[in-house]
């Protein structure tokens, strides 16, 4: 597309991911390879300023990073609950939707900075994880697609209440949900990932900030379901093995397994030192293309070692999960 002076405008596709360091690194890893084969985009990363170790790698790719200040772990709960005063118990609550608030703040400015000119160009797209959930009410403020990009299985499932509540607040909505298509965002994609973006907790954010309704895909002005541009079924890309893990039948149809996304050994020793992880310890990975799947990987010397020496002699169980906890 080109702009009204005659310059070539580049599809813009902004990456978001937020989490721990297994939350973001397989996403950054996926950014960093499209953007070596997709040289026509301009790309950007959004993280949390706790993963700058990241800015190099996302720079030898020619893709711009954006730190958000806000930590990727909130802060925990006090163990002396017993002798705070009630005024002490609700501070935590107020630090906490003090961080959200300024989180939520920065991302919109960091894309606005992005979509903000008013010139849509074709191609343009936000990629988000599950805890950059912002992404997705930005996607819709710019009028842009919005994809998926999952390390892993999705790590919730709705409340048991959920469905009846959302049938009694939005009758007309969950009637349109349940009657498209499975091209089109249905009720399927809604209870596989998407009911959080229908909770209360947007709503404010949605009206008073993004001039949105309150409910997505509803009328911002009738409170009732869109009637025109109904959006097509949302992307979910989900980075882990076929092998692993099956694609049950009750999926939504535009969710895709694609494939563990392995950083190189050079990402994970420069992890080490950024400021989450000066405490942690880093598995090493075989080098790897990041967008391929690992049909036979190699795996390292102190994974081999555990294995053949400490498992076989003592035979403990070994519990192997899909989530970023320890990442």
């Amino acid at each position: 597309m080109e702009a009204q002076d005659g310059i070539q405008k580049r599809p813009r596709a902004v990456f978001m991911a937020f989490g721990t360091k297994g939350d973001v690194l397989p996403v950054a890893a996926v950014v960093s390879a499209l953007a070596k084969e997709q040289q026509h985009y301009l790309f950007t990363f959004i993280t949390h300023a706790a993963h700058e170790y990241l800015k190099l790698h996302m720079a030898a790719s020619n893709v711009s990073f954006c730190a958000i200040s806000t930590p990727p772990v909130l802060p925990l709960k006090s163990n002396n609950d017993e002798a705070e005063t009630g005024l002490q118990k609700l501070l935590p609550s107020f630090k906490t939707r003090a961080i959200e608030h300024r989180h939520r703040k920065e991302c919109l400015t960091a894309v606005e900075k992005i979509f903000g000119k008013g010139l849509e160009v074709q191609g343009d797209f936000i990629a988000i994880n599950f805890f950059a959930l912002e992404g997705w009410h930005l996607a819709e403020f710019f009028q842009v697609p919005c994809v998926v990009t999952a390390p892993y299985v999705v790590p919730y499932s709705a409340p048991s209440t959920f469905e009846r509540r959302f049938k009694i607040a939005q009758p007309l909505l969950y009637k349109r949900l349940q009657a498209a298509s499975p091209k089109k965002v249905c009720w399927r994609d809604v209870m596989h990932w998407m009911w959080p973006l229908f909770t209360e907790r947007w709503a404010s954010w949605r009206t008073d900030c993004l001039h949105l309704s309150s409910c997505p895909l509803t009328d911002p002005v009738t409170g009732l379901p869109i009637s025109h541009g109904w959006p097509e079924s949302p992307l979910l890309l989900y980075g882990f093995s076929k092998e692993v893990v099956e694609s049950p039948d009750y999926w939504p149809a535009n969710v895709h397994v694609c494939g563990f996304w392995f950083p190189t050994m050079d990402w994970e020793s420069a992890s080490q030192v950024g400021p989450q992880n000066s405490h942690e310890t880093s598995v090493e990975q075989p080098t790897v293309d990041p967008l391929k799947s690992c049909e036979n990987p190699s795996a390292p010397a102190s994974m081999s070692s555990f294995f053949v020496d400490d498992f076989m002699n003592s035979c403990k169980p070994i519990f192997i999960g899909l989530s970023s906890i320890g990442r």
